[in-house]
């Protein structure tokens, strides 16, 4: 049956709140006195048809490619609608990660795509295994997605292994959509898009989790001149344009971006070694090691992970995501980057509930 909603969506944006937030999956919020942003500047309309060209210019400039490569978008979420819209039909068969993030599923199912999926194992530290991936690929598959970093784990996956996935896809004709959004967070050697690697490659991302400034929509698609013209067509459907003053906001933010990334940077940094050492001392969960990204998940080794986080939500005030979401029950995602006395809280909450249920 068509999926015509998104069941992680709604949850988080009906159910998700707590006192102590760990359902989160972005660093703090920027607020706009806190954006080097020349207010008395900002106007309302504006000159931006298919795209306002000082903003197109600045995404460019921060990947490296040409601005006809560039189409903007509302967030990373409709970034990736547009891009898969655009590439198949329905009936396409789609190669998609396993686990992953529910709306890249919804969409994908929306749009009536026949969807595979290949296993990225927890054994194997979550990473991808080229392997996999041409086990599980026909030739009729049209589109192989994934994240990078991933969603849920934060997992690097390296250019070596992308390149690999690259001859894959070339070997059957298919394109390789990746999901960027939290690349950025790698804060040292930080990886360039992947879309560099080949023309194969679409790629998604936005100022949306790493940056703080979630409101402005800032999303983007990196994709080749003729398909990135495409999918501006395609969202002729859904926008006239975009929202001119959050174009002017967005320019704003891209000619600061290292300081609104060093900014959550030294929150991350703090709130992973606090979690490093909670999971260290607390036998109830595990996690891989996580070493960039805004993102952990961890697995609840005894007994039924839903109902914990439903007593550690309405006993402890702590919310985190459901493992469901990720079509992995056993497992809950825990945000880090927004306030580390927040954070600390909130995994001490963790570790009393899980003493408490044993």
């Amino acid at each position: 049956m068509r999926h015509k909603h998104s069941d992680y969506m709604h949850w988080a944006k009906t159910q998700s709140s707590a006192r102590f937030n760990l359902a989160t999956s972005g660093v703090a919020p920027v607020s706009l006195r806190e954006l080097p942003a020349n207010l008395d500047e900002l106007e309302i309309n504006g000159d931006n048809s298919y795209g306002y060209a000082p903003l197109q210019k600045a995404i460019a400039a921060h990947c490296g490619v040409d601005p006809e490569c560039v189409v903007e978008a509302a967030g990373t979420s409709m970034a990736n609608h547009l891009a898969m819209a655009a590439i198949i039909e329905p009936g396409d068969e789609v190669l998609i990660e396993h686990p992953a993030y529910g709306p890249i599923l919804d969409v994908a199912h929306y749009l009536e795509a026949n969807v595979k999926r290949f296993r990225r194992a927890e054994e194997n530290g979550w990473a991808i295994d080229p392997a996999e991936v041409r086990r599980c690929i026909t030739p009729n598959t049209r589109l192989i997605v994934i994240t990078n970093l991933h969603n849920p784990t934060s997992v690097l996956t390296p250019e070596s292994v992308l390149s690999e996935i690259d001859n894959i896809a070339l070997s059957i004709g298919a394109l390789v959509l990746v999901d960027e959004v939290y690349l950025d967070a790698v804060y040292e050697n930080t990886p360039r898009t992947s879309f560099h690697l080949g023309p194969e490659f679409v790629v998604t991302s936005s100022l949306t989790k790493v940056y703080g400034v979630s409101g402005l929509r800032c999303g983007w698609i990196l994709a080749q001149p003729d398909l990135a013209w495409k999918m501006r067509r395609l969202n002729d459907l859904y926008s006239a344009t975009a929202v001119y003053p959050g174009e002017l906001l967005s320019l704003a933010a891209f000619q600061h971006l290292d300081l609104l990334r060093e900014r959550a940077r030294r929150i991350l940094e703090a709130d992973r070694e606090l979690l490093r050492d909670s999971l260290a001392q607390q036998g109830g969960v595990c996690a891989v090691p996580t070493k960039r990204g805004t993102t952990a998940f961890l697995r609840f080794v005894h007994g039924n992970a839903e109902a914990f986080l439903e007593r550690l939500r309405s006993e402890f005030d702590t919310s985190a995501v459901p493992g469901r979401f990720f079509e992995m029950p056993n497992h809950f995602r825990i945000g880090m980057g927004v306030n580390t006395e927040m954070f600390a809280e909130g995994l001490g909450r963790i570790s009393r509930a899980l003493d408490s249920g044993k």
